[in-house]
């Protein structure tokens, strides 16, 4: 497997004085898909917020390439190569397609290859190219998903964590989505770390899987091998 583009060691985080993660370590190698599942309340989506700057850890640290990323400023965080699609999408609803876009390149220094990103992401999502003129919130819930994607792809990052990306969405859409993320791996060499409530279809489309409960780690495992342990899934995943 390839070398880890993500280390993390030791994390400890939360809001005011109640920890969330506790000792939290995990490794994304570079070029894979790692999908992080567990229960509601494990701490899926804080540890995509600590590891993107929203929330300071108060132990651990983070590497990304091996650089350690503590007190880096988010922009920063950005041109180091790492993108992070919240839960709920973040699209801003008054601005147009076009305008959210443009977002995402804003911390780019390169302006010629933030346009030619630019028409990339309206190859790769054609819905996206016919309304690039209509506003966040007139676009469907799957529209808002290749938006918020899309805007985290035009900074071109090596490392895109995404929260929750089928929430709310037909299983026709999540399917799409799904099948888009191992696009990204196999010709971009995107690496994704994964948080999904959707495990099954989170285990099909990733190489290895980490399962959280409570704030913690339980295992780290290849995706095919979670998938068929059966009393792991009973215990944690709930299939």
């Amino acid at each position: 497997m390839s070398a880890d583009l993500l280390a993390v060691d030791g994390l400890v985080a939360g809001y005011g004085a109640a920890p969330v993660l506790h000792a939290v370590d995990l490794r994304v190698p570079a070029g894979t898909i790692t999908a992080v599942v567990g229960a509601n309340g494990a701490g899926k989506t804080t540890l995509l917020r600590t590891l993107s700057g929203m929330l300071r850890p108060t132990a651990g640290r983070v590497l990304l390439d091996g650089e350690d990323l503590r007190g880096t400023p988010v922009e920063q965080l950005v041109r180091r190569g790492m993108a992070h699609v919240p839960e709920g999408r973040g699209v801003i609803g008054e601005l147009t397609v076009e305008e959210n876009l443009r977002l995402g390149a804003l911390w780019r220094r390169d302006r010629t290859d933030a346009a030619r990103a630019l028409d990339e992401i309206y190859q790769l999502f054609e819905p996206l190219a016919r309304r690039r003129r209509h506003l966040g919130h007139q676009l469907s819930g799957g529209e808002r998903q290749m938006l918020a994607l899309g805007r985290a792809l035009v900074a071109r990052p090596r490392l895109l964590l995404l929260d929750e990306p089928s929430l709310g969405l037909a299983p026709r859409v999540v399917a799409q989505t799904m099948a888009l993320l191992r696009n990204l791996r196999d010709n971009a060499g995107l690496t994704v770390l994964l948080v999904e409530q959707n495990v099954r279809s989170a285990l099909a489309v990733a190489d290895q899987g980490v399962v959280m409960s409570l704030g913690r780690v339980v295992t780290t495992a290849p995706a095919d091998r979670l998938r068929d342990d059966a009393d792991l899934r009973h215990a944690y995943l709930g299939f």
